[in-house]
């Protein structure tokens, strides 16, 4: 399959997921989970938790607060250099002035990235509610057009792999900046 093929499937499948306004119910819904992922949200929760949280929790905040930073940084260097338009659509301004670039999804990578840590850091609770978060924050992003299906994967798999990456270097991250964690 040609590149126009791939990207051409990719909008069609966009499309069917793609909500409408009308259903006012699921549209919030979608709104809703679409920003919950947003880097800002879980900054502020990781440092209070970082603050006010016990030791353990201290550790998880500090590494999940350097995935999302380091996350960012890879994301937006892909973003520029691939340069993938959002699709056409007007629910998101805010992300559509600040980030016009769709590819990849910095929220399913996000959403993935903390469910990695999560199911490596637990506890078990935090990492079943992020697992099972993951994925419909992830279709959120499509359904309310801000994504296109394959930002979401491409997200996904950036996420997992920046995830197994920070499990693995934790140890050495504990080591070097003992005053963070």
């Amino acid at each position: 399959m040609n590149m126009v093929k791939m990207l051409e499937f990719d909008r069609r499948v966009s499309a069917r997921l793609r909500l409408e306004p009308e259903n006012r119910v699921l549209w919030a819904i979608n709104a809703f989970l679409a920003h919950s992922g947003d880097s800002w949200f879980w900054l502020a929760a990781l440092i209070i938790i970082w603050l006010f949280g016990s030791p353990a929790w201290r550790v998880r905040a500090a590494l999940l607060a350097a995935g999302i930073l380091s996350l960012a940084v890879l994301v937006l260097a892909i973003k520029f250099r691939v340069r993938r338009q959002r699709p056409v659509g007007e629910w998101g301004a805010i992300y559509r002035v600040t980030d016009p670039h769709s590819f990849p999804s910095g929220h399913a990578a996000r959403a993935c990235l903390l469910a990695v840590l999560a199911c490596g850091l637990g506890p078990a609770w935090f990492a079943v509610v992020v697992v099972c978060w993951m994925p419909f924050v992830s279709l959120a992003r499509v359904a309310m057009g801000l994504h296109y299906f394959s930002d979401v994967v491409a997200g996904l798999i950036m996420g997992l792999v920046v995830g197994l990456f920070f499990l693995a270097a934790q140890p050495l991250l504990m080591a070097w900046f003992p005053f963070v964690f």
